[in-house]
């Protein structure tokens, strides 16, 4: 693996640090799980998406700059330096679209990701149900065939951005004689359809993250299928693959805020505390070892290789990794450090929180590395 940047690569880190520079806004923008927070992330959707940044590793036909998957991670890195906002799209560009890549039809690419990369059509991800949050297998959400497509009934919780979004994307069980992985769907459904309801989830802090979905009878026509009816649980493996292994939680987002929280110890550390000095110092090299980690996986994606269940490592990796870096700043804040609301910390550690459930709950992604990994038998 050759770590030195060519030409090529170094000449679009530097454009994608001085457009940055240039565009970030100089104050954050409000938080994406309100409405009008949302509003203005779908303009800055929209903004990088008039410069080719929005999906850079996309073909430049569908919104990107047929950018590599090396290149995607120095803009990563790029972007979270420069504390650009979070991106409320990252659903529908960093998992739908990858699934799309590998099992849509042209059709679909060519109608679906424009939009998506403008901030036009923003989407939700509606897989989790009452009684099928981390064993997704066990989900009754039901696709049944009619004249031209299929109709859609049940119910998704937990549903992220569904509060505000435009479309959805889930599996649905279509073969009612099926169990477990089989008989499963892969659909994209319009949140404003006849049929469908949502009702948003408040959070402790009052705004709606996620939403419950109610489905009744909702048409989806046979063009938003993904891949084979009854095939459904294979096509949503990438999505999963991709969402635990590389594209939605880049090594950027960790090196931004390990270099954060360096910089907060330079600040504010006591040099004869080793042990907090030694969790500042862990932090970093994490981050340095998850950046490399990721482009050995990128090089090795760049020569035919596909992401398969070693991404339930990584995201063990990250999920700790977040809640680590997190909990070392406000060790380092002291005892008020929940009240210093400027420094970002607090919000931070809360959003971490969440890391060993969404994305698959560690404890399945524990079992996924023992049994695919490891090779040892399942659990009774």
């Amino acid at each position: 693996m050759d770590l030195d940047l060519d030409e090529r690569a170094t000449a679009f880190r530097d454009e994608v640090r001085k457009w940055l520079s240039a565009h970030v806004p100089e104050h954050p923008l409000p938080s994406f799980d309100t409405a009008k927070g949302f509003a203005l992330h779908r303009e800055w959707e929209a903004k990088l998406a008039e410069a080719r940044l929005s999906a850079v590793s996309w073909p430049a036909e569908y919104g990107g700059r047929d950018s590599s998957l090396l290149e995607w991670v120095l803009f990563e890195e790029e972007y979270y330096a420069a504390g650009a906002p979070d991106r409320v799209g990252q659903n529908g560009i960093f998992m739908l679209a990858p699934t799309l890549f590998s099992h849509g039809t042209g059709e679909q690419l060519a109608r679906v990701l424009p939009p998506m990369a403008r901030g036009e059509q923003v989407w939700a991800q509606a897989w989790s149900e009452p009684d099928a949050g981390s064993d997704i297998a066990a989900m009754r959400s039901t696709a049944r065939r009619t004249d031209g497509g299929w109709l859609l009934s049940g119910q998704k919780t937990w549903s992220s951005r569904a509060a505000f979004a435009d479309r959805a994307f889930g599996l649905f069980r279509s073969d009612p004689a099926s169990v477990r992985h089989h008989g499963l769907t892969y659909l994209m459904f319009d949140l404003r359809a006849e049929g469908v309801r949502v009702r948003p989830i408040g959070q402790l802090d009052g705004e709606p993250g996620f939403a419950e979905i109610f489905l009744d009878d909702v048409f989806v026509p046979d063009e938003d299928v993904i891949g084979e009816p009854d095939n459904g649980w294979r096509i949503a493996m990438t999505t999963a693959n991709n969402e635990r292994g590389l594209s939605l939680r880049s090594p950027g987002r960790f090196l931004a805020a390990a270099a954060r929280l360096a910089q907060l110890w330079r600040e504010l550390g006591d040099p004869a505390d080793t042990a907090l000095a030694q969790r500042v110092a862990d932090a970093w090299i994490g981050a340095r070892a998850y950046q490399l980690y990721t482009f050995a996986t990128v090089t090795r994606l760049a020569d035919g290789g596909q992401l398969g269940p070693e991404s339930s490592v990584n995201k063990l990796f990250w999920s700790k990794l977040d809640l680590d870096i997190s909990e070392t700043a406000l060790d380092l804040l002291g005892p008020d450090a929940e009240l210093r609301d400027g420094t970002g910390w607090p919000q931070r550690w809360l959003f971490a929180l969440a890391g060993p459930i969404y994305g698959g709950t560690d404890q399945i992604q524990r079992n996924t590395v023992a049994e695919r990994l490891l090779g040892l038998p399942r659990g009774r």
